[in-house]
C-alpha cells in the first residue's frame, strides 16, 4: 500500500492539467536510475496524454488524495501474472459503497485507464481497481536479462519481476520482449477472468483500507465494470463470465469485441494493413497523415504490389485505387469508418497491431518470431541496437505496450530494399488466416478462445463512435448487441456521431468536426446506475452531433 497526498494524488500525481499539457514529460533526478514516485508520476502523466481529450473535454483534473494498493494477480495455468491496482480515494463514500473495476485500453499497463475511469470514478467517491490484463509494459530486455519491478524500477532476472519470458541472451542480441507478444499466454482469452479477479482483489484492497467497515463484498458494495477499447472488450467478457455475481453492470466504450461470424480485429487489422495505403487515393476527403510525396509513393507502391498480387484490378494507381476500396467496401467498412484511415495509415499502426498480436495468438517466444517480427530499441527508421540504461528505465513510464513506442521500434525481419518493404510481412501474416502449419493453425485457435458469447448476465450499455476507424462500430458493437439481443440480454447501444476511437486524437488539426466519445460513456455510466437505483434500463440511442 502506498499513501498519496500533499502534492502527490491518485489521478495526476499532483501534476494537474496545466502541467499533462505541457509537451515535455516530467523530469528524472537521475536517468538511468529514478525513483518509484517519478516513474509513477511520468506514467500518470504519459497515460493521460494518450488517451484523454486534454484540449476539450477535461477542463480540470481534481486533487484526490487516497491510496492504492497493488499487486500481482495470476489465472490458474498462466505463466505470467497480471498487474491490479485498487485506488482508493479518501473521500471514498462508505454510505454507498461503490467499487469501479476496469482494464487498461489497448495494450496500456495498470494505469491505462487513470484518464478515462478513474478521472469519473474517484470524484464520485467510488473506489477504482484496475487491471492491465495480461498485456502493459513490463518490457523485458533480453541481452541483459532484465525486467521491472512491481513498482515500475527495473531489476535483473530473479526479482520479483512483472514479466520475465524465460530467453537468454545470444551474441548480438538487441531484442525486447513485450508481455503482450511474449507472454505465451494468450492474454486476450482471459480478459474478461482478468476483470473478475480485479473486482474480488478490490474487495480485499476496501477490507484492508477500512477494516472497521469490513467485510466489502458484492453484496454489500456496487461494483460496475466499465472499459474502454480493448478495456470495453474485457468488461463484456466479464459480464459474460460473471457466474458468481460481482457485478451490478457494465458499460463498455469503443469495445474490441468479436462474436461468431463478425470479422476479428485481426482480421481487420491484417486487410486493412495490406489495401488502406492504397485505397486512401481513392478518398479525396480523408485526411492525410504523410508528406503528400510519401502518401504518393507508399499508397502507389502498396497499389502496384495488390495489382501484381491478382487482389485489385486497374492499370492505373488511381484505378487500383478504386478497385481496392471497392473491397473494402464489399467486406463491410462503412465510410465513415474509412475516413479516417489515413490516421492509421500515417502512424503504420495497423502492422503494429497486426505483428504484436500474432505473436501473442501464436504464444511465440521472442527467439521464435512469428513472420520475422522482433522488437528492439531503434532511433527512427535506424537498425536495431541494445537500450541505455536511460532509455529501459523509461520503458515503463513512457510506452504504450505496442511498438512502437517509447523507443522501441518494430523490427520486421522480412522486409527487402524494394518499394513496398513491408509487403512481404503482411502477407506472411495474411497467410496465418487460412494455412495449414502449426503456427497458423494455434493462431486461429487463439483467435477463437477469443470470441465473445453475447450471453452477458448484467444490465450493459455499450458506446461506440460511428467514425471509429479502429474498432469500427459494424465489426464490434453492432454485431456484438445483435447476438445479446437474441440472448435476451439487458443491454443498449449507443452510436455517437461523428465520434472517433480515442479522445486525445480529437485535438488535432486534421480532425476537425469529430467530437470525443468519453463524455457519453459518463453519460452511460450516470443512466446505468440510475437504472441500477430503480430507473428504466437505457435504451438504444443514435447521438446527433
Amino acid at each position: 500500500m502506498t499513501a498519496h497526498r500533499d502534492g502527490d494524488d491518485l489521478l495526476s500525481a499532483g501534476l494537474g492539467r496545466d502541467a499533462l499539457l505541457n509537451p515535455i514529460a516530467p523530469a528524472m533526478s537521475d536517468a538511468a536510475h529514478p525513483t518509484a514516485a517519478e516513474l509513477r508520476r511520468r506514467t500518470l502523466y504519459a497515460n493521460w496524454r494518450g488517451i484523454a481529450d486534454l484540449y476539450g473535454t477535461v477542463t480540470a483534473i481534481p486533487n484526490m488524495p487516497g491510496r492504492e494498493f497493488h499487486a500481482y494477480a495470476q489465472l490458474p495455468g498462466a505463466k505470467q501474472p497480471h498487474r491490479v491496482l485498487a485506488q482508493i480515494p479518501d473521500a471514498f463514500d462508505a454510505t454507498k459503497r461503490c467499487l469501479i473495476v476496469t482494464a487498461s485500453s489497448g495494450s496500456r499497463g495498470v494505469y491505462g485507464a487513470i484518464g478515462s475511469v478513474s478521472y469519473y470514478g474517484l470524484p464520485r467517491g467510488c473506489a477504482v481497481v484496475h487491471t492491465d490484463k495480461g498485456t502493459g509494459t513490463g518490457f523485458f530486455d533480453v541481452a541483459v536479462g532484465e525486467g521491472v519491478q512491481a513498482d515500475g524500477t527495473r531489476a535483473a532476472r530473479g526479482a520479483d519481476l512483472e514479466f520475465d519470458p524465460g530467453t537468454l541472451a545470444v551474441a548480438g542480441e538487441t531484442r525486447v520482449a513485450i508481455k503482450h507478444a511474449h507472454s505465451s499466454d494468450n492474454p486476450e482469452a482471459d480478459w474478461g477472468r482478468h476483470v473478475l479477479q480485479a473486482a474480488r482483489f478490490g474487495l480485499h484492497a476496501l477490507n484492508d483500507a477500512f477494516p472497521a467497515q469490513a467485510p466489502f463484498t458484492a453484496a454489500n458494495t456496487r461494483i460496475i465494470a466499465f472499459g474502454l477499447s480493448n478495456g470495453g472488450g474485457a468488461v463484456l467478457r466479464a459480464g459474460e463470465l460473471d457466474a458468481e455475481g460481482l457485478l451490478d453492470g457494465v458499460v463498455a466504450a469503443a469495445p474490441n469485441i468479436g462474436v461468431s461470424g463478425s470479422q476479428h480485429l485481426f482480421e481487420l487489422s491484417i486487410e486493412a494493413a495490406l489495401y488502406q495505403p492504397c485505397a486512401l487515393l481513392a478518398l479525396p476527403d480523408a485526411p492525410i497523415f504523410l508528406p503528400e510525396a510519401a502518401h504518393q509513393a507508399v499508397a502507389s507502391a502498396r497499389c502496384a504490389s495488390l495489382r501484381a498480387a491478382g487482389w485489385i484490378e486497374g492499370d492505373t494507381p488511381a484505378a487500383q485505387a478504386e478497385s481496392g476500396l471497392a473491397k473494402l467496401r464489399a467486406n463491410g467498412w462503412r465510410d465513415q469508418s474509412l475516413h479516417l484511415a489515413g490516421l492509421q495509415t500515417g502512424f503504420d499502426l495497423w502492422r503494429a497491431v497486426a505483428a504484436l498480436y500474432a505473436q501473442s495468438y501464436a504464444r511465440a517466444t521472442p527467439d521464435a518470431p512469428v513472420c520475422g517480427y522482433t522488437f528492439a530499441q531503434r532511433d527512427a527508421m535506424g537498425p536495431p541496437r541494445l537500450a541505455t540504461a536511460a532509455e529501459r528505465a523509461l520503458w515503463w513510464s513512457d510506452a504504450s505496450g505496442i511498438a512502437p513506442t517509447a523507443g522501441v521500434g518494430l523490427v520486421d525481419g522480412l522486409a527487402t530494399a524494394v518499394a513496398d518493404p513491408s509487403w512481404s510481412g503482411l502477407i506472411c501474416l495474411h497467410a496465418l488466416l487460412d494455412g495449414d502449419d502449426a503456427i497458423a493453425q494455434q493462431v486461429r485457435a487463439s483467435i477463437a478462445a477469443t470470441r465473445a458469447s453475447a450471453q452477458t448476465r448484467v444490465p450493459t450499455v455499450i458506446v461506440h463512435g460511428d467514425h471509429d476507424s479502429i474498432i469500427p462500430v459494424e465489426f464490434s458493437s453492432r454485431p456484438y448487441l445483435a447476438a445479446a439481443r437474441t440472448n435476451a440480454a439487458q443491454i443498449a447501444l449507443w452510436e455517437v456521431a461523428n465520434a472517433q476511437h480515442f479522445d486525445a486524437f480529437v485535438a488535432l488539426p486534421k480532425l476537425v468536426g469529430m467530437r470525443p466519445l468519453l463524455p457519453q460513456a459518463y453519460a452511460a455510466m450516470d443512466a446505468l446506475i440510475a437504472h441500477l437505483d430503480g430507473g428504466a434500463m437505457p435504451s438504444d440511442r443514435k447521438i446527433a452531433p
